[in-house]
Order: C-alpha cells, then sequence, then structure tokens
C-alpha cells in the first residue's frame, strides 16, 4: 500500500480542503491518505471516514508536537495535557480506521538540549511511565502508537532505532521516516531491520524532502529490508509545501522540492510502485 501526506498540499488540514484533495488522491492510484491531527477541531473525523471510504481509500494518522507538548522534563500538568491530546488522536485514528498512530511522541519539535548518560536514562525511564498509559488506550482501541524518531537538528531525544529500542515501552511501536535515517543512522537498512516487527508505521521521501526516487538512497536495499522486518502497511509520502509559510519554515522548505506538490506525489507514487514490498511467509 502507498500513501501520502497531506502536508505536501497543505497545513492545517481542514474538511474542505480534504474533500478537494482526498478524490484526485484517490484519481492518482493511492492506496492511503495520511492524516495530521495538528489541532483537535480543525477537522471532523467521522466527516472525514465517510469521505474516504467512499473513495475506496484507508487511512493512517500523525501527532504533531508543538511548543507546549511533552511527555519528559516539563511540568505534570503539561504531560497530562499531552497525553489528552495523545488519546484524542487514538480517538481519531479509530473512528477513521487507521491502525497506528504516529509521531514524535516525547517532546516538542526543535526542543533540544544536552544530557548526561544518567540523564538521558531517566528521561528514559521517565518517557516509559509516561507513554504507558497511553499505549495501553490504544492497544484497548486496536491501535498502535508509533513513535518516530527525529534528526539532531529538531530533538535531541530520540535520533535513532537504538535509542528508541532502549526508551520505549516494549508494547510501543516505532514510525520509521526515511530522511531522518538518512541523517542520523550509520546503516538505514539495518536500521528498518533492527526494528522489525517494532514498526507501526513507514514514512518515505527523497534526501531532500522531494519524491522519493529523485535521490539517492537506496530504495532497492530498502524494500528489501521492510520485507525482511515483515512490515505489512502503508508507505506513506510525507513531504511539505514551501507556499504555507508556518509549515515550510518549521520543515525547512526553503525552496520548491518538485515541479509542483502534485507532480512530487505522483511521481513518488510512480516510483514506488517499481519496488518490491511483497512480505515473505515465515519458513
Amino acid at each position: 500500500m502507498i500513501g501520502v501526506n497531506t502536508w505536501v498540499w497543505v497545513s492545517p488540514l481542514t474538511d474542505e480542503t480534504l474533500a478537494r484533495l482526498a478524490p484526485r488522491i484517490a484519481d492518482w492510484g493511492f492506496d492511503v491518505v495520511e492524516l495530521p491531527v495538528e489541532h483537535p477541531g480543525d477537522w471532523d473525523p467521522e466527516r472525514a471516514a465517510a469521505l474516504l471510504e467512499g473513495l475506496g481509500l484507508g487511512a493512517s494518522v500523525v501527532l504533531t508536537m508543538p511548543p507546549g507538548r511533552e511527555l519528559v522534563d516539563a511540568p505534570p500538568q503539561v504531560v497530562r495535557e499531552t497525553q489528552d491530546y495523545l488519546r484524542h488522536c487514538v480517538d481519531v485514528a479509530t473512528t477513521v480506521g487507521a491502525p497506528a498512530v504516529s509521531g514524535p511522541a516525547y517532546a516538542s519539535v526543535g526542543r533540544a538540549w544536552r544530557m548526561s548518560p544518567d540523564e538521558r536514562r531517566a528521561v528514559y525511564g521517565e518517557l516509559r511511565e509516561n507513554l504507558k498509559p497511553v499505549v495501553a488506550y490504544a492497544a484497548e482501541r486496536g491501535v498502535r502508537i508509533g513513535v518516530e524518531p527525529l534528526n539532531r537538528y529538531e530533538t535531541s531525544v530520540v535520533n535513532t532505532v537504538e535509542q528508541a529500542l532502549e526508551a520505549l515501552p516494549e508494547e510501543c511501536g516505532l514510525a520509521l521516516d526515511t530522511y531522518h535515517m538518512n541523517i542520523e543512522e550509520k546503516d538505514p537498512l539495518q536500521a528498518v531491520r533492527l526494528a522489525g516487527t517494532r514498526i507501526a508505521h513507514l514514512q518515505v521521501c527523497g534526501t531532500d524532502r522531494g519524491a522519493p526516487g529523485s535521490d539517492h538512497f537506496d530504495w532497492t536495499g530498502f524494500a528489501a529490508a521492510v520485507r525482511d522486518a515483515n512490515y505489512g502497511g502503508p508507505l506513506v509520502i510525507e513531504s511539505f509545501t514551501a507556499d504555507n509559510k508556518t509549515i515550510a519554515t518549521a520543515a525547512s522548505v526553503w525552496r520548491p522540492l518538485a515541479p509542483s506538490q502534485d507532480a512530487l506525489a505522483t511521481e513518488g507514487l510512480a516510483f514506488l510502485r517499481t519496488l518490491d514490498l511483497t512480505t515473505r511467509p515465515s519458513p
């Protein structure tokens, strides 16, 4: 399955923009639409579910962590409010039929600080404790939480798969993004294999945030690693429009990454369809 995040075109998502985008996404041949929950109430999950069902599209849900959403090194009230937001994302996923809620569920994007080994262990312990009730809430509803490592310029908490496996409760999944892995992992393909069955979601894009396939990433090797990990969920193209000042600044998109945003999506889809992503039965 191949999907695309609506951030390729708009931020924040609204009912009106989804109604405009979803039919085009279906016509191009995507299987899944990725729906960001930036602020509860931006869009109506029930309305979205009906729209996507009518178009034969699946859904994935991503969370966002702007300033003020924190699960570590933060006042208890902030942590509780963040947990409430994450539970809301789970409720949204349940409504739209998304199997996972994914994103950097630990600290606000852009927040970074130096940690000694002992301080890092303490932060990871705090993260495990604060994630557990959210993960349990999700599991009761048949939804996985996928926590995403980000690159060093966006966080100092979780940058690699190895760190994620140390930091997260065992029942929590991982969300991997080829953009961040290309920066942080010494061997992105081995990182996918290391994550293995813990992978709850995969996002893909070119190494410059453009269309996958128009870059230097080892996509054939990546597809083999995905097969080895026995991941059966969607690969979702995540990129961002330079036309929206707020999101372009947040994602450091300073120039167009394709002739058009439509081209970024459709060219990426065409390339991803050439990859062999068929999972193999266990021997």
